[in-house]
């Protein structure tokens, strides 16, 4: 993509509204523009981020057993008066009305649709378990929304619920759920640790939220160290295992950690004081085991092999990629900008000509440009007439994992530059080496 033809409306100055990081960057890097309060546009750059976490999201559900609908953003009152949730949502909810006066919402969550689809098509315990997921948007219309993409009043969400027959697939269920988010935020750079969450009414321990750690976290966070060490499950992990499963979440959650919602005080003394980790944490998951509080009272029934009917156990599992965007950029940055995790980048890389008009300059580039495509690499070409400062400032603000710097000097003498980002390191190397260094590490 020559950045010449790119729509990157780069800004020199924060936005004045933007109080965390991730909000500061994502709108001067062009990546996304405040419509109305909490309600954004993702522009070209920003886009092409959400498609990678979107992506990663769907491999990973699609690899645990969930299958992929699209249920839609406006539903019905009807619903959620059967499920007695209409009148207790509060304010968030956004109601309205059609032309025919029959009241209708924006969709917070699905719960109470999904079910309606269950119990439409689902009549025998041989048909589960079942798992289906969908990405979508939701509105929820918060008081105050903040911190751009983080707390949006408009946002996406991938939702998946499962179905069993009792609680003992359901915990199967979550524990698949709980695997493939350990996958999922792994793939996109992220190191996030399960904590356990508040279950509400239903009670038990199956409800954890998945927090990554960042200096510019919402909220303080208790955990091991022995978290930030525990290995990631592979991408053979059988989830149909379900002793293999249970291990690994046995894993993960055999030391303590939790939010300062949940923080036992007792249980933290007991933590060896070197093992301790307080830090601050954003929540990037959540996954919850509800049993049959949607089933029962919308007849989600499914004949068992007793012959009798019994009400599915129910779980639900959140990622919300508009907000994950967010939190990888205020855990992945630097003063010059975002620092994007290889697996999330919207460019693999970045070619930098320093003289365009320059034969020289042109050709190299051109040959950089193809041969890295050609390999399968996403490559954004800065062909514009900026200052070299200027061309600088911008590659590292947008954050591409690699640079690819033309100039008059080096292709002189048959070389280019290479800026890794994360790490600032600068080596000089033949032209056809860095396409040989580039392709390999793809």
């Amino acid at each position: 993509m020559r950045l010449s033809k790119y729509f990157l409306p780069i800004l020199k100055e924060n936005p004045k509204d933007a109080e965390i990081v991730s909000h500061r960057l994502m709108a001067r890097a062009g990546m996304i523009k405040q419509q109305s309060a909490g309600i954004y546009s993702w522009l070209p750059l920003g886009k092409r981020v959400l498609d990678k976490v979107n992506t990663i999201i769907r491999e990973e559900q699609n690899r645990s057993g969930a299958i992929e609908i699209l249920m839609p953003t406006i539903q019905s009152a009807e619903l959620w008066q059967e499920s007695g949730r209409y009148d207790d949502y509060g304010q968030e909810m956004l109601r309205i009305e059609d032309r025919h006066e029959r009241p209708m919402l924006y969709g917070p969550t699905n719960e109470e649709m999904v079910t309606d689809i269950f119990r439409s098509y689902v009549r025998s315990y041989k048909s589960l378990p079942l798992n289906l997921y969908h990405i979508q948007t939701k509105f929820r219309d918060e008081r105050r929304p903040r911190f751009g993409t983080m707390r949006s009043r408009e946002f996406l969400m991938k939702d998946a619920y499962s179905f069993d027959i009792d609680k003992e697939g359901a915990v199967h269920a979550y524990n698949r759920m709980f695997t493939a988010y350990l996958r999922t935020f792994d793939r996109m750079g992220l190191k996030a640790i399960p904590m356990r969450a508040d279950t509400g009414p239903i009670g038990g321990d199956l409800s954890h939220e998945f927090i990554i750690l960042a200096d510019t976290g919402e909220s303080e966070v208790f955990c091991h160290k022995d978290y930030l060490d525990f290995p990631i499950p592979a991408d053979v992990t059988d989830f149909d295992d379900k002793a293999g499963l249970q291990a690994i979440v046995d894993k993960w959650t055999s030391r303590y950690a939790a939010t300062s919602e949940m923080h036992d005080e007792a249980a933290w003394d007991a933590v060896a004081e070197g093992e301790k980790l307080s830090a601050r944490g954003i929540e990037v998951g959540h996954i919850f085991y509800f049993g049959t509080k949607y089933s029962e009272p919308m007849k989600g029934m499914v004949m068992g092999p007793d012959g009798r009917e019994h009400p599915v156990h129910m779980g639900s599992y959140g990622i919300g990629p508009t907000r994950v965007v967010a939190a990888i950029v205020e855990a992945s940055h630097d003063e010059n900008g975002i620092i994007w995790p290889k697996g999330v980048a919207p460019f693999d890389a970045g070619l930098i000509n320093m003289k365009p008009g320059d034969a020289a300059c042109d050709a190299a580039c051109e040959k950089l440009e193809t041969a890295l495509e050609a390999a399968g690499l996403e490559v954004l070409y800065d062909d514009t007439d900026e200052r070299a400062g200027a061309k600088f400032a911008t590659a590292d603000l947008i954050g591409l994992p690699v640079q690819v710097i033309a100039g008059p000097r080096a292709v002189a003498e048959g070389n280019v530059e290479i800026k890794i980002r994360a790490t600032g390191e600068r080596e000089t190397l033949a032209i056809d080496d860095a396409i040989n260094r580039l392709t390999q590490a793809r």
